[in-house]
This record gives structure tokens, C-alpha cells and sequence, in this order.
């Protein structure tokens, strides 16, 4: 192997001119996809913990919509022949589910604390999708195979959901730190 092949990955086919380093992006969106497999879990998880409570109207469709996305995001992988890396996704699904065993104060119950780290996790969560998508829209104008309006809705709806969560953080924090709760 030339150093030429070893600096440019090992691809030494000819891309047309600002073409996608799919060796690149394959790396890249299977990181982002066990993201939002982690996102999508907790998104679950946390919509669970809060049914039968005002916040479930809020939380039951926010994970339904972070769950779609991760389905968007396998979309455009197929759609550029990115196979998605299965370990990538098993071990996230582990780390999520160790993640829930961190102590929290309390031995059985939900701590007070727990939504608003849990609202600041999925929102740094909803942040790094969104970076995703905003590193996929230049592509869509020189790779047919992205489309342009479906990144665009992508990217309005993290936005939305970013609010969303900031709100319900910020709402939680106070309840929490001020001693309403």
C-alpha cells in the first residue's frame, strides 16, 4: 500500500469532485446511528417514566419523533450503501442500559435529579443529530442520492425538539433547585 492509498484511507478509486468519502461517512453516520439508537432508547425510556403525568403529552410524541429519525437516518445509510455496523449498535444499546444504573440518591425511586440530567442528555443528544444533519445537507447538492428537503425537515424538527427540551430542562432545574419538588 502506497502512502498516497494509506492518506486518502485506502480508496484509491477516482470520486468526482466534492462526492462523498463514503469510507468517511460510513464511519461517521454508524457513530451517529448508535447515537440515536442510545437517544432512542432513553427518549423511550424517560417518556415511560413520566406516563400518567402532564409531561407524557410532551414526551410520548418527542420519542416517537426521535425514534423516526433514527429510522431517517438508516433511510439515507441504505440509500448511500453505508451498511449499518451492528457492534456499533449492540454496544450502545449496552451503554444506554448501563447508563441507567448510575446512582442517583436514591435506591428505588427516581431522584428529583433524574429528569433534568435525563432532559440535558437527550438534548446533547438532539444537538449532535442535528450536527449530523447539518453536515449531510452540502452533500444533497452534489449526491442525488440525499435529498435536499428531507434533510431540511430533519434539521427544522431537531431544532423543535432542541426547544422542546430546553424548555422541560429548564422547567425541571427550577422545580428541582428551587425546592418545589
Amino acid at each position: 500500500m502506497s502512502t498516497k492509498d494509506i492518506l486518502s484511507g485506502g480508496t484509491t478509486t477516482a470520486r468526482p469532485v466534492g462526492a462523498p468519502r463514503l469510507d468517511l461517512l460510513g464511519i461517521y453516520l454508524n457513530d451517529h446511528l448508535a447515537g440515536a439508537t442510545v437517544g432512542t432508547r432513553r427518549a423511550g425510556y424517560v417518556a415511560r417514566a413520566h406516563q400518567g403525568t402532564p409531561l407524557a403529552d410532551v414526551l410520548e410524541p418527542l420519542a416517537r419523533e426521535i425514534a423516526e429519525d433514527r429510522e431517517s437516518l438508516l433511510g439515507i445509510m441504505e440509500r448511500l450503501g453505508i451498511p449499518a455496523r451492528r457492534y456499533k449498535v449492540v454496544a450502545a444499546a449496552a451503554a444506554e442500559c448501563a447508563g441507567r444504573l448510575k446512582p442517583n440518591g436514591r435506591i428505588v425511586a427516581r431522584s428529583p435529579l433524574s429528569s433534568v440530567l435525563e432532559f440535558e442528555f437527550l438534548r446533547l443528544g438532539v444537538e449532535g443529530k442535528a450536527a449530523a444533519w447539518r453536515s449531510l445537507r452540502p452533500l444533497a447538492e452534489v449526491d442525488r442520492r440525499l435529498e435536499p428537503a428531507q434533510l431540511d425537515e430533519l434539521l427544522a424538527r431537531a431544532e423543535r425538539q432542541l426547544r422542546t427540551l430546553e424548555q422541560l430542562r429548564s422547567g425541571a432545574s427550577q422545580e428541582v433547585f428551587r425546592g418545589r419538588r
